[in-house]
């Protein structure tokens, strides 16, 4: 889609190389400098499409030299520095990446290639599996949300202060012994090894009957994946809530750290009522080079579920496409955000740009809704807070958040004068911070292509 800028970087790009040559020639005292690199081509070209389709890419200096960093996401990490925003005291790019390609290819397809369990603290010293993909070692262990991970390796110094030395243990090893201690008090020693396995981000979906009311609920972890895969599910989950005639619906995003932009619009088109089909969905919106490319997205109605509100469970690693769906759906349903903290903050997007063996992914556009919202930098605030069941399976009605919902959608209150307010230990917060750094966090457009 953005062929002109690619001729221009490119053409950049080979003067650049061009005059360098031309100083080795004519210069020769002092001796003259190696011949360029493919690595410092790479990343000369870094720099310039990151001065070309970058977002705030007026922002980087004259001075930004890209052949003072290691590799192209050493460099992509820089020029965050220069992403001033009006109404933030400081830069707002937390994202923008570079990543090889093989690498992201697996990533972006779902392929992994690990132990498949995540784990979190729900409070000092107590260190839960947050969740555990179905098809990983750790799935066909039976290893289960809500348990209790007792000694990692051997060693029971399980503490926000180890989080680093966690993260090396249960994401980055090959293999591992683990101790559980399972919610019914029973015990499980489990050794696992690293495979390769495929992603299914649709952990869990049901219907529940709460009073009067049938009440949809599907747990989503990614808009990353396999999407033939995820458009089956959906299709299969919102036949299943209408011949079920739910009129509520809980969608639980509270690990989802986004994905595909088009997955998003698939999502979106299934919980919007039907009179919104035809209008705004959102608009995307590029730097003052692209404008040519910004663009509109209408609604197209999928499916017979017609609501008039939705739930969507949310924490801090509820980002980027995430919030997207949640904004977009603002301006035409009652939309509810309960758990516990609001989102993460990402009302930007970006797309792949291939430089050499590497993918560079520059902030490069930013979305809003129908009603022209969307700079929520500082995350989507919530409209109850509720702790994070950590010690309850996925669809278990005792969870904390989802409990909240249904309390909510039969007495029209999250808490009654048994639920106490909702506060965490700071010490925990920033233990968990740790823990989730390594997760994906983006909006990716799959339509731009350099």
């Amino acid at each position: 889609m953005v062929k002109s800028g690619l001729i221009a970087v490119a053409a950049g790009l080979c003067f650049l190389i061009s005059c360098k040559k031309n100083d080795v020639k004519q210069n020769t005292t002092p001796p003259s400098p190696p011949p360029v690199t493919g690595t410092d081509k790479i990343k000369d070209s870094v720099v310039l499409y990151s001065r070309d389709i970058y977002l705030w890419y007026s922002q980087i200096p004259s001075s930004f030299n890209g052949q003072t960093y290691s590799d192209p996401d050493k460099i992509m990490t820089a020029i965050r520095n220069y992403s001033t925003e009006p109404g933030f005291s400081q830069p707002v790019d937390r994202w923008s990446f570079a990543i090889k390609q093989q690498e992201w290819d697996n990533v972006s397809s779902g392929a992994a290639q690990d132990f498949g369990m995540n784990v979190f603290f729900k409070a000092e010293g107590d260190l839960r599996v947050r969740y555990v993909e179905k098809s990983s070692p750790a799935g066909r262990a039976g290893i289960r949300r809500g348990w209790r991970v007792t000694k990692i390796n051997g060693s029971t110094a399980i503490t926000t202060a180890n989080a680093s030395t966690i993260i090396d243990a249960v994401y980055n090893s090959s293999a591992g012994s683990f101790s559980f201690e399972k919610p019914d008090g029973s015990t499980a020693d489990i050794n696992l090894s690293s495979a390769a396995y495929q992603e299914h981000p649709v952990f869990f979906d049901s219907v529940y009957t709460v009073g009067a009311k049938k009440v949809g609920y599907m747990v989503f972890n990614s808009f990353l994946g396999d999407t033939t895969e995820i458009n089956n599910e959906f299709q299969r989950i919102f036949s299943k809530f209408a011949q079920q005639n739910i009129s509520e619906v809980a969608i639980d995003l509270r690990y989802n750290g986004g994905g595909y932009v088009s997955t998003q619009e698939r999502l979106a088109d299934y919980l919007v009522k039907s009179s919104a089909n035809g209008q705004l969905m959102m608009k995307q919106q590029f730097n003052d080079k692209y404008t040519q490319y910004n663009e509109s997205t209408n609604f197209q109605k999928l499916g017979s579920v017609n609501l008039s509100r939705v739930f969507f469970i949310v924490s801090s690693s509820t980002a980027s496409a995430s919030e997207l769906l949640i904004n977009n759906l603002k301006p035409y349903l009652d939309v509810v955000l309960t758990g516990p903290s609001k989102t993460y903050g990402k009302p930007v997007g970006f797309f792949p740009i291939p430089v050499g063996d590497w993918y560079i992914f520059p902030v490069s556009f930013r979305t809003t809704n129908k009603n022209g919202e969307g700079n929520y930098f500082n995350g989507l605030a919530l409209n109850n807070q509720v702790a994070d069941g950590l010690d309850k399976d996925w669809g278990d009605v005792n969870e904390s958040a989802f409990a909240s919902v249904l309390r909510y959608i039969n007495s029209g209150a999250f808490r009654t004068q048994s639920t106490d307010v909702f506060s965490e230990n700071p010490q925990v917060v920033g233990g968990n911070r740790i823990l989730d750094e390594p997760l994906f966090k983006g909006a990716i457009d799959k339509k731009r292509k350099f």
